[in-house]
């Protein structure tokens, strides 16, 4: 890792909620704080969420979003790795990202070495104890016959009915999201600190929560949740030593 450079995380921009205006004042926010990181960035993570709503037709992508996307573009065309954490909101990924924007998907909590440093890394939807009901609707969401058939509704349709109840999903859980009720409460305090019994890793970092969270799970590890940038303007830097949470003014 060159000592001179960063590497950034962050996650939960549900750009698209909860209107356009405020989208767009939250998007060009964001593309200020990516302007403002990218000559001191090595590579920069995305955790998932970045839309309220995305789904992948065989030839539409959901309109606006251009500057965002654009700006991701341009960071990986100078050189910057960027990667992204598919969310339960934008879970419906295929190659779009992966052939314009030349970005790394991944769907699933991946291990990362960086500088010497284990880390896992993923958006955190569905790990951990509890939560079948939503489990049980990941693993038909996530299902290619089940991707086929929405993608068989016309898109007017389909992207106002997703778009409908990721705004019901966000009602329902909002308030809960930010609220610490102690570790104990925190499943996904409970996975990592499960999988630390099988592997050791110095960090975990997750989003999905929605808090802002730096959380010591022995004398070597260290649990951090990303938070969101519609109320905390929150991420993570890697300085090739040490994570340390960050709020963006």
């Amino acid at each position: 890792m060159n000592v001179s450079k960063n590497i950034y995380f962050l996650s939960d921009f549900h750009l698209g909620a909860p209107d356009a205006k405020s989208s767009l004042i939250r998007e060009k926010k964001i593309i200020s704080f990516l302007d403002e990181i990218k000559e001191k960035a090595e590579q920069i993570f995305i955790l998932g969420d970045l839309f309220d709503f995305w789904f992948e037709y065989k030839t539409v992508v959901p309109k606006g979003y251009v500057r965002i996307l654009g700006k991701l573009a341009e960071i990986t065309d100078s050189g910057i790795p960027i990667h992204f954490f598919v969310g339960n909101h934008d879970m419906w990924m295929k190659d779009y990202f992966q052939k314009e924007l030349n970005i790394q998907v991944y769907f699933e909590p991946f291990a990362f070495n960086l500088n010497g440093k284990d880390l896992l890394i993923g958006h955190g939807d569905g790990l951990g104890p509890g939560d079948h009901g939503y489990k049980t609707i990941k693993k038909i969401f996530r299902n290619p016959i089940a991707q086929a058939l929405f993608g068989c509704i016309p898109p007017f349709f389909g992207i106002g009915l997703a778009n409908f109840f990721s705004r019901k999903s966000r009602a329902k859980t909002g308030k809960s999201d930010e609220v610490f009720e102690g570790e104990d409460k925190e499943w996904l305090v409970t996975y990592c600190k499960e999988i630390l019994q099988k592997k050791h890793y110095d960090f975990f970092i997750f989003g999905h929560r929605h808090l802002p969270l730096d959380i010591k799970l022995n004398t070597e590890s260290r649990y951090i949740n990303l938070g969101d940038w519609i109320k905390y303007n929150s991420y993570a830097v890697f300085d090739g030593h040490s994570i340390e949470l960050n709020y963006y003014k």
